[in-house]
């Protein structure tokens, strides 16, 4: 249905707005990807920095929100002292503490 027929059934009264909801097929939406309540909230930021963060985002091959997220989560335990850090960063520094250092 057109744009034009659809917005004269919705202003057409009756039932006719009723039939046009009933026609639509349902939508599509995306899965969540996390059982907890989320808050969706606004943030400017220059081009740049936001093309920064895309692309680490892209890297880790996960979204843009949820890489935000993680480093929200990450500076916010910092601040507690219950810092978490990836296991790929504990693997490297106990690494870098197994190899002989020269004296």
């Amino acid at each position: 249905m057109h744009r034009d027929e659809a917005t004269k059934r919705f202003h057409g009264g009756g039932d006719a707005f009723a039939d046009l909801i009933d026609e639509t097929p349902p939508a599509q939406l995306p899965t969540p990807d996390t059982d907890v309540p989320m808050v969706s909230r606004s943030v400017r930021l220059p081009l740049e920095t936001y093309d920064r963060v895309r692309a680490a985002a892209e890297a880790r091959g996960i979204g843009v929100t949820t890489l935000m997220r993680q480093w929200i989560e990450a500076g916010l335990a910092d601040l507690d002292d219950s810092a978490t850090v990836s296991l790929a960063d504990v693997r490297r520094a106990l690494a870098s503490l197994s190899r002989p250092t020269a004296a």
